[in-house]
């Protein structure tokens, strides 16, 4: 979850007005305020005024800097949200990008404002520079995704071209260098292009951004140039820009940036983009650009999910309260979410801002009207038996995320292009790194494995969790199952040694069971087996294959084996 540094003093100017910055808050003040954002104060320096607040809503990219948080405590305070005038329908526009021909397949989409009225501080500079790292980094994948640039607003001459470049023939001084350097260069020397160079790989002309005199802005998504892209302290006009590969972010993003801006007491002035072709929202298009829809549900849907009677009239001003705009009407809501978010999928997000909105103390405790007593469940009591035969053998426990990527799950076992490397996806996933849902356990195993190279030998490690077992045959297309996987590590591991502690768990949990030989793409050949009980395949067994330990950066011999408790555990009940 995104981790962000304010400080109180500018959170408090935002909160009250830069006209009341005499106004303070206490600590408990600010955590109970924090509840609206689910927001937890992690941190407090006194000599600095420095806060850091961790954010648990990873769904709200707006919150995710000192102005953001501000805002949704300010509306809350006032109990509407503030007008933003910038976005409201404008014919044309002074200053326009000309976006070229050819970028759809390497980065197609842009939008840009302009900030006027301003003046740059030493906090406001931190958190415009905090701001763009999170949204790149997190919302836009490592700029993946999208990227955004900064930049003095007086030194460009507008019309601006985003277009494509051979990368050996543009140059210009990037940031944090000294001399003039060709995109080529700044992609094998600058430590941005080292760092993000591989999101241009197998382009051979590469995105620009330059002005009317032919001046360049930046490289999306690498760098900025240092003439134009180094904002300082006591700038009163600035351009800002994002780019990216998906257009709604990119302007997602573009609308938080915009209202950050105003909220500081920046005049917004739009930019008009023309593109080559028509987009999803037009060939000419003006950002900043409000591009929510609303969401309507009955009333009743809010009170039986909160269980409480609220009303019409109730759940209008607690969404009001929050920064919707709001109509209620024949017992319905249509509801409509303040342009810098877009975060409304489904009548729960509704409800939950509605709770959040009232606050949870809000609502009155209800006793349960039935006691039962509790128990683990058959699985749960196979697992933890399982647990202790293999700690009883000398393994140590790991406990590892269900979330992974595709790259440690599939690609690094050499499972790619296979029925082996199917797995769950996640869709509008906000992290590579978290976008799928492993669909084995010996990966998780490996990743410690490979991160533990500096301790001593013999390594012994298992884990029992869940897995989520792709199944056309299920209605949600998947089963979720309870696995045990323990993996051996050292230099003379071997498939008997495997064997042995294999053949010790399933003798003391009394199940009898076959091994059969298979062919596996991330173990040796003959030197795999799949694990049988009655003839249900229940499991695999097995020495990993050289180019997997490669993958892995696993410099010693692997052998391992998993278990699929839960057809375990049903193949003894039938």
């Amino acid at each position: 979850m995104p981790t962000i540094s304010i400080f109180k003093h500018d959170f408090e100017s935002l909160i009250f007005g830069y006209s009341h910055s005499r106004k303070t808050m206490a600590l408990d003040q600010i955590e109970e305020w924090l509840m609206l954002v689910k927001g937890e104060l992690k941190g407090h320096n006194a000599e600095t005024g420095e806060l850091r607040i961790e954010l648990q809503d990873s769904n709200r990219p707006d919150l995710w800097c000192c102005e953001g948080i501000a805002r949704q405590i300010r509306t809350k305070q006032k109990g509407r949200p503030g007008p933003y005038p910038f976005l409201k329908r404008r014919t044309s526009v002074s200053r326009k990008i000309h976006v070229a021909a050819g970028l759809r397949t390497v980065r197609p989409f842009i939008a840009a404002c302009t900030a006027k009225g301003y003046r740059v501080t030493a906090e406001g500079l931190a958190q415009l520079i905090q701001t763009q790292e999170k949204l790149a980094d997190i919302f836009g994948r490592k700029r993946k995704t999208l990227s955004i640039g900064l930049y003095r607003l007086a030194n460009i001459r507008f019309p601006v071209t985003y277009t494509l470049v051979n990368p050996d023939q543009a140059r210009f001084t990037p940031l944090g260098m000294e001399t003039v350097m060709t995109l080529s260069e700044i992609l094998m020397v600058h430590p941005k292009g080292i760092e993000h160079g591989h999101i241009l790989q197998g382009h051979d002309r590469v995105p620009l951004l330059h002005d009317a005199n032919e001046q360049a802005l930046s490289f999306p998504p690498i760098i900025n140039s240092r003439e134009i892209g180094e904002i300082q302290v006591g700038d009163e006009e600035l351009f800002v820009e994002v780019t990216g590969m998906d257009l709604p972010m990119v302007m997602l993003t573009l609308n938080i940036l915009a209202a950050n801006l105003s909220d500081r007491g920046a005049a917004i002035e739009p930019v008009e983009i023309r593109y080559p072709s028509k987009t999803a929202v037009g060939k000419s298009v003006l950002t900043p650009q409000d591009l929510g829809r609303p969401l309507v549900l009955p009333v009743k849907t809010i009170e039986q999910s909160l269980g409480q009677p609220l009303g019409g009239p109730a759940v209008k001003k607690a969404l009001e309260v929050y920064g919707y705009d709001v109509q209620v009407r024949n017992g319905k809501v249509k509801a409509k979410l303040p342009p810098f978010r877009q975060d409304l999928l489904h009548a729960m997000d509704v409800v939950e801002d509605v709770a959040i909105s009232r606050g949870y103390a809000d609502f009155l405790p209800v006793m349960p009207s039935q006691f039962t007593v509790g128990g683990l469940s058959q699985i749960e009591q196979l697992s933890d038996r399982s647990r202790e035969l293999m700690v009883g053998m000398g393994f140590q426990e790991i406990i590892s995320n269900i979330l992974g990527s595709p790259n440690a799950y599939r690609d690094s076992m050499r499972l790619a292009g296979t029925e082996w490397g199917r797995m769950v996806e996640v869709d509008n996933t906000m992290s590579i790194s978290f976008s799928c849902l492993r669909q084995w356990m010996i990966p998780s195993l490996l990743r410690v494995e490979a991160a533990s190279n500096r301790a001593f030998y013999p390594h012994r490690m298992f884990e029992s969790g869940e897995v989520a077992i792709p199944d056309d045959s299920h209605e949600v297309g998947s089963v979720t199952a309870t696995v045990l996987g323990a993996v051996m590590a050292h230099a003379a591991a071997h498939f008997s040694e495997i064997h042995s502690c294999l053949d010790t768990l399933l003798y003391h949990l009394d199940r009898p069971y076959t091994l059969q030989p298979l062919a596996h793409p991330s173990f040796l050949d003959g030197r795999a087996g799949r694990i049988l009980l009655e003839e249900m395949p229940v499991g695999l067994i097995g020495e990993l294959h050289p180019e997997v330990l490669e993958r892995w950066q696993i410099g010693v011999p692997v052998v391992a084996f998993e278990i699929n408790l839960s057809r375990l555990l049903s193949a003894a009940g039938r």
